[in-house]
């Protein structure tokens, strides 16, 4: 049997999810956007294929930067060089963006105080108008948690539902029943009605091409690709008690203290999928629908777990809040130290922790997360799931 570990020590949260006594870090917002610029800008979609991407620092100097673009669920990254004077990071390739593309950019800078700040941005390329694309989730030959749901968003909305869902095909060996529910005319989801069993190897086939979603527009993409569901890990944050607990194909491994939501600003109740992985990132709280709170340039170990902006992460500027009090403005934090270690709760958790894994919130003074917000769907009875499909 595992041994049970007990972390010692508190923390707090970011992201939509801080503590508003951050000391140094709140009173003077500034947009990530001053520190580390980014072309094209974040969340932009349609942009055309003669486009460059850039990443500059007004002063001081890049640290790192990658670039990672994905199209039907592969990954591909983009190589480039920062320039002599670390100001500026241009492609090596000067030639045009992908079309329907997924651009992901994160870039780490170092200030002239020696200050470390990081920026995670995205974009999408043009699709043709005659033309749609579905962009999928999880990635090909990924190893993922046994929560995974695959997802596919499309660029444009479906009016003809049978004849594209007629065109995915999800199986599984070992076979399983697996059923779609639409979220909307532009989102399909597909699930078992129970977790994956570890070990499952799982084939999507896209047969789009040609496929009339709407009337004149029609699919660009035949392409089959698939993923393993690695072991089952599951972890219980309970809200009230200020703890988590970890559990590995069934196992207690450790309980760890965090901090949740305050009373003002709680941390959604049910079932989340995580589905990114970030070493270090930016938090800013007028990007999920605050105001001038937090703008924390280094946040480490952020496991993103809602579209709306949920992140269980490593905390390192209120050490005395996890597991006694509730302090964030949402997200589940974790103790950690400035720059992020392995040697913390934060880290451990980090480093064991696979996209497609699930975290469940209880005892959170607040609703349960609706089922598209992120992979949110394993909070929808399977009864309910299938009734559009």
């Amino acid at each position: 049997m595992a041994a049970v570990l007990t972390w010692a020590g508190l923390l707090a949260g970011a992201t939509g999810c801080t503590s508003a006594e951050v000391d140094g870090l709140v009173g003077k917002p500034r947009s990530p956007a001053d520190v580390i610029r980014v072309s094209p800008g974040d969340n932009s979609k349609g942009v055309k294929a003669d486009e460059r991407i850039e990443v500059k620092v007004p002063s001081g100097r890049l640290e790192s930067v990658k670039v990672v673009r994905t199209q039907d669920a592969q990954k591909f990254d983009v190589p480039g060089r920062i320039e002599e004077d670390g100001m500026t990071w241009h492609p090596l390739d000067d030639g045009p963006l992908a079309l329907a593309a997924t651009y992901k950019v994160d870039a780490v800078a170092l200030d002239g105080h020696g200050r470390r700040s990081a920026r995670h941005t995205t974009f999408r390329t043009y699709v043709p108008d005659e033309r749609f694309t579905g962009y999928v989730t999880p990635e090909n030959r990924a190893t993922v948690g046994t929560g995974m749901i695959v997802s596919l968003e499309f660029n444009r909305e479906i009016e003809n539902r049978e004849a594209v869902q007629r065109a995915i095909r999800v199986t599984a060996r070992p076979a399983v029943d697996i059923r779609p529910h639409w979220f909307g005319k532009t989102r399909v989801d597909f699930r078992p009605e129970k977790y994956w069993k570890p070990g499952t190897k799982v084939t999507v086939g896209l047969h789009l091409r040609d496929v009339e979603a709407a009337p004149g527009v029609y699919g660009l993409q035949d392409k089959t690709f698939g993923f393993t569901v690695g072991r089952h890990q599951e972890s219980l944050v309970d809200a009230a008690e200020h703890t988590m607990e970890v559990r590995r194909d069934g196992e207690l491994i450790s309980t760890v203290p965090i901090t949740a939501g305050a009373p003002k600003t709680t941390t959604y109740n049910g079932k989340m999928v995580v589905t990114e992985m970030l070493e270090v990132t930016r938090m800013n709280s007028r990007t999920v629908g605050f105001g001038g709170e937090y703008d924390i340039p280094d946040v480490p170990h952020a496991i993103r777990l809602t579209t709306s902006g949920t992140f269980l992460h490593g905390n390192y500027w209120a050490p005395d809040a996890p597991g006694n009090t509730n302090v964030s403005h949402g997200c589940v934090g974790l103790r950690d130290v400035k720059g992020g270690s392995a040697e913390t709760p934060a880290g451990w958790f980090f480093d064991r922790t696979l996209v497609g894994d699930v975290v469940e919130v209880v005892n959170s003074d607040d609703k349960k997360v609706a089922p598209d917000n992120g992979l949110g769907g394993w909070n929808m009875e399977w009864k309910d799931w299938v009734k559009n499909s």
